[in-house]
């Protein structure tokens, strides 16, 4: 099978990158993360976690649609990510710079974290009647691209790449924390997909518990193996590439296709050919093939729907010390083409209004 859209990339990865490590004796937690700590509370039902961001107290009024709002582009003056320092934010923990040293992406912790740094590694656990919960204690912190106005799509791959590098060299440095057994990475563009800030800038949550949805994935998968001595995903791979109606990017290392159950229209999954379940182990020419695969990707659904908002988020394996073989790694963009009424919140079941194959057509086509 040939996809029109496929392309071939073997360049170096080159960077230059600057790890800055914080001196224990000199960490500092927030006032305010000690005194309102979040809360993960247990379904005892579903066996599903959810989170109460009390740190972040709400009041009714604040919940209105009036008061939604999103840094606009003709605000770029008040910008607080174009100069991170400028603006007051926090220290950078990484930033990645041009060879004569002026930066081209950052991260450093969020400053209002929907998780609090934990105290020596430790995780609190309390008990109310029959139900469960814990600190929500873990790491959260912002990953910022120079461009205000350059969303991934817009970039150049190779600097894709490096955001991509970014996320790994987070991920790396965080998963071996003893408080840390998932880490989740997305990214939110536009009002509806839940970006207060417009300027380009994804966010890495690392977590004391696996989330539900993982949990139901890695079941999934493995109970897939047991019925077929195969990888559900490598199947879906193989299957997606012989059918091509589907795909919309291809090069030597990665697909991007839009999934047969669809959640959303426009919905598309970036994913590596080779069997891997985990996504820190990426090689150098990995990033730069995802980098490719998933600026094409978004690259193809802003043209053809124009200011489309959409959320993505890399599904891993856990960093809870077990072994997933059967899990294969990949990246899911959700455009936010719909949203959720009655019947979607009650039955879980999505209605889409367009079917995957026309879908893929459109963005092949971009």
């Amino acid at each position: 099978m040939s996809v029109a859209n496929k392309k071939t990339n073997k360049k170096k990865l080159v960077i230059k990158k600057e790890v800055i490590k914080a001196k224990k004796s000199k960490l500092k937690v927030r006032p305010k993360a000690i005194k309102q700590i979040s809360q993960l509370r247990h379904n005892l039902v579903t066996d599903e976690w959810v989170v109460v961001a009390v740190g972040r107290g709400k009041r009714p009024d604040d919940f209105s649609l009036e008061n939604e709002s999103v840094q606009e582009d003709a605000d770029i003056e008040d910008c607080l990510f174009c100069d991170p320092i400028a603006s007051g934010q926090e220290k950078d923990v990484l930033i990645y710079k041009t060879d004569d040293d002026d930066w081209t992406l950052r991260v450093f912790p969020n400053k209002f974290p929907a998780f609090a740094r934990p105290k020596a590694g430790r995780v609190s656990h309390q008990e109310e009647g029959p139900y469960f919960m814990m600190d929500g204690v873990g790491y959260h912190e912002v990953i910022v691209t120079r461009d205000h106005y350059k969303h991934i799509g817009k970039m150049e791959p190779i600097m894709v790449a490096e955001l991509i590098d970014a996320y790994q060299t987070r991920y790396l440095d965080l998963m071996n924390k003893k408080s840390v057994r998932y880490i989740e990475i997305f990214h939110n563009h536009g009002k509806k997909s839940g970006a207060s800030i417009e300027h380009p800038h994804s966010q890495l949550i690392a977590v004391p518990v696996v989330s539900p949805f993982t949990v139901q994935e890695l079941a999934g998968a493995e109970n897939y193996y047991r019925a077929n001595k195969r990888c559900v995903f490598c199947t879906m791979i193989k299957w997606e590439l012989d059918y091509a109606k589907r795909v919309i990017f291809e090069n030597d290392l990665f697909i991007a296709y839009c999934p047969f159950a669809s959640k959303m229209a426009f919905e598309i999954r970036v994913i590596p050919k080779r069997h891997t379940p985990y996504f820190e182990r990426m090689s150098d020419e990995e990033k730069i093939a995802a980098g490719e695969a998933l600026h094409q990707a978004i690259r193809k659904l802003t043209t053809v729907i124009e200011g489309v908002a959409f959320n993505f988020f890399i599904d891993t394996a856990p960093c809870d010390g077990k072994d997933y073989p059967h899990y294969h790694w990949h990246i899911e963009i959700l455009p936010r083409t719909a949203t959720w009424a009655g019947f979607e919140l009650s039955s879980g079941m999505e209605i889409t209004a367009i079917e995957p194959e026309v879908a893929a057509e459109y963005l092949r086509k971009a």
